[in-house]
């Protein structure tokens, strides 16, 4: 293994010198290899020892083909996509080569239920044939003592052994599977929606066409952008507070479809006499947790059957003066000061990460984010990102959408559905996909709608609403101080403010004087939880010192390039992991990721797929003992340099094929023909799209 890894990096070398020299090394009046480490950083160098530092780039004044010609053996890297048309025709065409899940589960080709209509392959001698060889190393079902329901189609055949008990393990340790039943009654458009419909026929917000709306939030956007200071913040307050429905727009409501109901709420019952004639107040509630009995006996009304009709009459009163409640005054109690909060991330932050994570030291963990419309369609690859381990005992999941009749209805059905601590609503995301569809950070362009998205969503269920935005839409535009003060009372649990702009995406630094400002303005019932560039335990102690009212800090790509940064902050130290270490780590992914996608050759693949989504990242990371100043900062670009051993050399590569070559490490040769690209553009070290 050494020597292959020597060899690995030996290339490696050869990739980081042919590789186009960085703005810093091409500037003749400077240098990398004589500069100080202050010059260094004030360019946003890394300050790597000198003795790590690669040799000059030899003379470019040859053939220029020479550099491409070294670096075209790289296998890995993709050019073109394929489309889902011609993925979903290869599928087709190898189906005749897997082996039915109950063929290799049972061994036994009579136990597929569907017989000769299965469109899976039931020849086990034919399987065998091609199927390709074992994976060194030990399945990870049997290492954790449990039964592989693979069977012959795992990977990990030969170490199979006798294990008692079944293989339904999986479904004890994750939770939240996509319920058949709903599935059904979503793709048929059959599923109701009781509580959300309620609440927004009640402010008449049924249907996000309505043109009352329309008129009133674009109103209040341009009032908005009309405004500087101390003016859009009351403008903010009375556009919040003037989203009182109208009749007319509660006529105008309809609910489509199946969805339609006579009445979303039931009839009270007639009151008695004695009722109609007593004081407002006098019974119902007033004294909140003493019986109906007594406070109608106190204030003289007799609960004999002369003098009320029935004993639900004094029931719905005590049940209409629950719903006069705030919304906060009901939540669950959820707390998220000084616990370690691993943010949601596409792609990157599935199960297996998140498991990493809590391994790792992480407190808090948010599933990836996903559309509301997906989920209310059925879409089972949506609702596997909802997906939880037991071992997240504080988990939540993130949702976004763009009006308030999709969020709610979206966050009654996880409620009905899933089992999570919170739920998450994305008013940040700078994607153009998501802004486009008038999402994300686009709300940030419309807080009245942010304000009837929270205030219907957080009215229907007792799970903790939180919501997590950016700064502004636009640079220099910050717009969520003169919000800060009104979330509280629509009833977020917790806001999370990424101190950056749409625009800005991540360029520059966080903003963190902003999200001060922010935490110091907001209510006292709203946690606040700050996000960007928190890389050392330095950084989060600095941020809990500077603002003691902020109850946590966010930590995102952080997370991203090194994992154990929940261990650093937990034990206050710079952890100058060894290569050896962070392999290890590799490898509790891997089998992680095998026990959440499976141990056969498709979940082999895809376990592949996201490590090496995740190496995408990771290779930003500079080990502490190579640098002249600790701790690295986010935004620092290394020059060329090279490790203290081959291993640590091959894991700081930022070539594509390299990454390949480490998950061949741990997952055994790639598939001919197999290609990557990374999803994100994200580790690229400096980027500003859209302005």
């Amino acid at each position: 293994m050494s020597d292959v890894i020597a060899e690995l990096a030996a290339a490696t070398s050869v990739e980081g010198d042919a590789k186009p020299a960085s703005p810093v090394q091409s500037t003749k009046q400077f240098s990398v290899y004589e500069a100080t480490s202050q010059e260094l950083i004030e360019r946003s160098m890394a300050p790597i020892k000198k003795e790590f530092l690669c040799p000059p780039p030899p003379s470019r004044s040859g053939n220029q083909n020479d550099a491409a010609d070294v670096r075209a053996p790289q296998s890995g890297l993709v050019q073109e996509k394929k489309s889902k048309r011609q993925l979903k025709r290869e599928r087709r065409e190898q189906s005749t080569i897997n082996l039915c899940p109950q063929v290799a589960r049972t061994e036994d080709v009579d136990s597929c239920q569907y017989k000769d209509k299965c469109r899976f392959n039931h020849d086990i001698e034919a399987f065998k044939a091609q199927k390709p060889d074992d994976i060194e190393g030990q399945c990870p079902f049997v290492a954790s003592e449990m039964k592989c329901a693979y069977g012959l189609s795992c990977r990990f055949l030969g170490t199979h052994r006798d294990i008692a008990g079944n293989s339904d393990e999986k479904e004890k340790s994750e939770m939240n599977f996509f319920n058949k039943e709903t599935q059904r009654l979503l793709w048929k458009n059959k599923m109701t929606f009781t509580n959300a419909d309620a609440k927004l026929k009640s402010l008449g917000l049924l249907g996000h066409a309505k043109k009352s709306n329309a008129a009133e939030e674009n109103s209040a956007e341009k009032t908005q952008n009309g405004v500087t200071g101390t003016q859009a913040t009351e403008v903010a307050v009375d556009s919040a507070v003037s989203s009182e429905p109208t009749s007319e727009m509660i006529q105008d409501a309809d609910i489509p479809g199946p969805l339609k109901t006579e009445e979303v709420r039931p009839m009270k019952k007639a009151k008695s006499e004695d009722q109609e004639n007593s004081k407002p107040g006098d019974v119902g509630g007033v004294n909140d947790g003493v019986k109906v009995e007594e406070d109608a006996k106190k204030n003289g009304f007799s609960t004999s059957k002369a003098d009320v009709e029935d004993e639900d009459s004094i029931k719905i009163v005590e049940t209409d003066s629950s719903l006069k409640l705030h919304p906060r005054e009901k939540k669950k109690l959820i707390d998220f000061r000084d616990k370690l909060y691993l943010a949601p991330l596409t792609t990157v932050g599935n199960l297996p990460f998140r498991r990493l994570c809590k391994v790792l030291g992480a407190d808090v963990t948010c599933g990836e984010m996903a559309m509301c419309t997906n989920l209310l369609q059925g879409q089972a690859s949506e609702w596997a990102l909802l997906r939880r381990h037991s071992s997240e005992d504080l988990f939540g999941v993130q949702i976004c959408g763009s009006y308030p009749d999709t969020v709610s209805r979206t966050v009654e059905l996880i409620d009905r559905e899933c089992t999570v601590d919170f739920i998450d609503i994305n008013m940040g995301c700078p994607i153009d996909m998501v802004v486009n569809k008038s999402a994300g950070s686009a709300l940030l362009n419309k807080p009245l709608r942010m304000k009837n998205i929270v205030e219907v969503s957080s009215s229907i269920l007792e799970t903790p609403i939180t919501i997590k935005v950016r700064t502004a839409f636009f640079e220099g535009k910050n717009r969520i101080d003169s919000l800060i003060a009104d979330i509280g009372n629509w009833g977020a649990t917790a806001v999370t403010i990424h101190g950056r702009s749409r625009q800005q995406r991540y360029s520059k630094s966080a903003d963190w004087d902003y999200i001060y400002q922010c935490t110091k303005n907001a209510s006292t019932n709203l946690q606040v939880i700050g996000n960007g560039d928190v890389y050392s335990y330095l950084d989060w102690n600095k941020h809990k010192s500077d603002c003691p009212e902020l109850s946590s800090c966010m930590i995102a790509r952080g997370a991203l390039i090194k994992p154990w940064i929940f261990t650093e902050i937990k034990e206050q130290r710079h952890w100058d992991i060894t290569s050896g270490e962070r392999l290890n780590i590799m490898k509790d992914f891997v089998r992680f990721g095998l026990q959440h996608w499976g141990s056969d050759t498709k979940g082999v693949e895809t376990t592949r797929h996201f490590l090496l989504e995740w190496l995408s990242y990771t290779f930003r990371y500079i080990p502490v003992g190579l640098l002249d100043v600790i701790p690295q900062q986010i935004n620092w670009r290394p020059p060329s340099y090279f490790g203290r051993d081959d291993l640590e050399t091959l894991m700081m590569s930022e070539s594509a094929g390299d990454w390949v070559r480490i998950s061949e490490m741990l997952l055994g040769k790639v598939p001919e023909g197999f290609t990557f690209a990374p999803k994100h553009k994200s580790n690229a070290y400096d980027r500003a799209e859209n302005g």
